[in-house]
């Protein structure tokens, strides 16, 4: 528990803030206690002040028990690495059981506390406090986060001990703080797994790392604390569809004290003996794992050496990393596409300043057909895409001369906004597709973009489609859906039943919002291993573009330059190709670190995928 509410009043600080400026450590804050005033708010810390180190203050002597909570909730906004001081506003036992890591509960602006009413008092040695606040989110035991609504009710019971000092006895397991405090706290960090419908160890095939984001805390020891979250396997949401190549059980030695790497950028991390015997290949996806885990923390590792039973297993390098798995965010796309005037797919080179494009070659480039929107395959080599009317699908190969064929899709909806959603592939050249038509709607998959289509079967979704973007991985996909007026971003897990034989089943499953606080999203586009970018409007609100982790959290970077207008939208896996928007103004990008570029007139911007 913890707190970043609005101090009024008199107040005891329980915590003293370190700031970071022009080298110098400067301290703010101080350790004095008033004899008089009531329980206050506790003070948020700026959310700018992002060099901000805050010390915990252990109770004074003969503290009253509404210092008692304030200390303790404000002691839980520390840097603290093990709570210590926090323990010492519990008394013996309650220090004992409490177990601060089980889950974090995250408040608009900090709890609340008041006496409550009927549980005792000052004078008879026992008293009980009410804490409140309105839910943002928690983050459970895994480290793993999810949006939250609703009020926010817990009480700690205070007791004296046998020195007549007032401590709590009584109290919820886990912390909980405002949101300001929670941001400077915690961090988002993305573990990474395999997918399990790619290959295992062993095969000439690379396995296709899926980006898993927890929460740590972000000044105790996260290095440590994300190879051990990795180590304990992945998230309930996203097990399902991955497997970790460290065999079960293993976990780091118990004299592994904090991991750091040598003035060589290595970093040396000592396992159990559950990794011992580990074949060459299994090992450098291990350690594969843990370089794309560690890559974007400070200080930086540029290589990673695995040790168990006291001899080294192996040892990988960023380079062997990409090599020994593929990471969609390594990707870089050759070409960026979008319609023309002339109602043909047309291309520029992905990241150039150009603003002139030429034809994609094929027969979808050469204006037979009017389209209405295309997706690229990620190798570039097939296209697909919607007529003019929504009505059709085409596939074609990006081959100069070659044939478009009839369409595999025709869809039977009676308005152009009740027909075909523009393509996606996946990391499979599975081509994905949406038929709005309100006598029929259905999420359609077409193995390696050609044959019958898969209906794939959505369980528990009770809202009509309208947009489709399948994640590189290939086992996660983010979908456009409309109920009751509103359209919101859902992201589901992607489970394959492919039996020798038999029809392949697809499901989508594990729905759940990435934005809560939106009700009317526009467009989307994956811009990451666990980020997308989502244009939408809030209630009663104006249109905005944002970035949005796959868990439902903001990321700590900025959002993308306001633009207005906003039609669609396209990313890149690959950060350092610049956003592509469709708006009043056409094509449209946006470079890293400028504003917005007029490219040319044009529709239905995609990068491959």
């Amino acid at each position: 528990m913890g707190a970043d509410r609005e101090g009024r009043g008199r107040r005891r600080p329980a915590r003293v803030m370190a700031y970071a400026a022009g080298g110098v450590l400067v301290l703010a804050g101080c350790a004095s206690m008033p004899d008089s005033g009531d329980l206050r708010g506790v003070e948020s810390t700026p959310r700018q002040e992002t060099q901000v180190r805050v010390f915990a203050v252990p109770p004074g002597e003969d503290a009253p028990p509404s210092e008692i909570v304030q200390g303790f909730l404000e002691a839980l906004t520390s840097d603290d690495p093990h709570y210590k001081t926090a323990r010492q506003y519990l008394t013996g036992e309650a220090a004992k059981t409490w177990r601060p890591e089980v889950s974090a509960t995250v408040l608009t602006d900090g709890p609340g506390a008041k006496p409550e009413a009927g549980a005792g008092g000052e004078d008879t040695g026992e008293i009980s406090y009410m804490l409140t606040g309105t839910k943002v989110a928690t983050v459970d035991a895994q480290q793993a986060y999810a949006p939250a609504t609703g009020a926010y009710g817990r009480s700690v019971h205070l007791t004296q001990d046998a020195k007549r000092q007032w401590r709590i006895d009584a109290l919820p397991q886990g912390v909980v703080m405002g949101e300001s405090d929670f941001q400077r706290n915690y961090m988002s960090v993305s573990k990474y797994y395999f997918a399990s419908n790619t290959a295992a160890a062993g095969s000439k095939a690379q396995p296709t790392a899926v980006a898993d984001p927890v929460y740590v805390r972000r000044r105790v020891e996260p290095m440590t604390q994300m190879v051990s979250s990795l180590l304990k396997g992945p998230t309930r949401w996203l097990g399902p569809v991955v497997r970790s190549s460290f065999p079960t059980g293993t976990a780091l030695a118990k004299d592994a004290g904090a991991l750091t790497p040598d003035d060589r950028n290595r970093l040396t991390v000592p396992l159990n003996d559950k990794a011992a015997g580990i074949g060459a290949n299994r090992c450098r996806e291990m350690a594969a794992q843990i370089l794309f885990t560690l890559r974007n923390l400070s200080p930086a590792v540029d290589e990673v050496g695995l040790r168990a039973d006291g001899s080294e297993l192996c040892s990988l390098t960023q380079a062997g990393a990409d090599t020994a798995a593929a990471r969609s965010s390594a990707r870089h796309p050759d070409y960026l596409y979008f319609v023309d005037g002339k109602h043909r797919l047309v291309r520029i080179p992905a990241g150039s300043s150009g603003t002139k494009p030429d034809p994609a070659p094929g027969a979808l480039g050469d204006g037979e057909t009017a389209l209405r929107s295309a997706a690229v395959s990620r190798d570039e080599h097939t296209a697909a895409g919607v007529s003019l009317d929504g009505k059709s699908l085409y596939v074609g190969s990006l081959v100069s001369g070659g044939s478009l064929g009839d369409p595999v899709l025709r869809s039977q909806g009676r308005a152009e906004k009740d027909r075909l959603t523009t393509p996606s592939w996946d990391a499979d050249d599975g081509l994905w597709v949406a038929d709005r038509d309100p006598d029929d709607p259905r999420l359609l998959l077409f193995q390696e973009g050609k044959g019958d289509p898969v209906q794939v079967r959505m369980p528990h979704l009770d809202a009509r489609i309208q947009s489709v973007r399948v994640a590189a991985d290939g086992v996660r996909i983010a979908l456009v859906v409309e109920k009751g007026g509103k359209k919101t971003l859902l992201v589901g897990l992607i489970e394959r039943d492919e039996k020798p034989g038999a029809e392949p089943t697809v499901r989508v499953v594990e729905l759940r919002s990435a934005t809560p606080e939106l009700e009317e999203v526009t467009t989307m586009s994956w811009a990451g291993d666990s980020r997308l970018v989502v244009v939408g409007r809030e209630h009663g609100g104006v249109e905005q573009m944002r970035y949005v982790q796959v868990d439902g959290s903001t990321p700590d970077v900025p959002a993308p330059a306001a633009l207005t207008g906003v039609k669609e939208v396209t990313a890149a896996e690959d950060d350092q190709l610049p956003l592509v928007a469709y708006s009043v103004d056409g094509i449209v990008r946006l470079p890293s670190g400028e504003q917005w570029q007029k490219v040319t007139e044009g529709t239905a911007p995609v990068y491959p995928g």
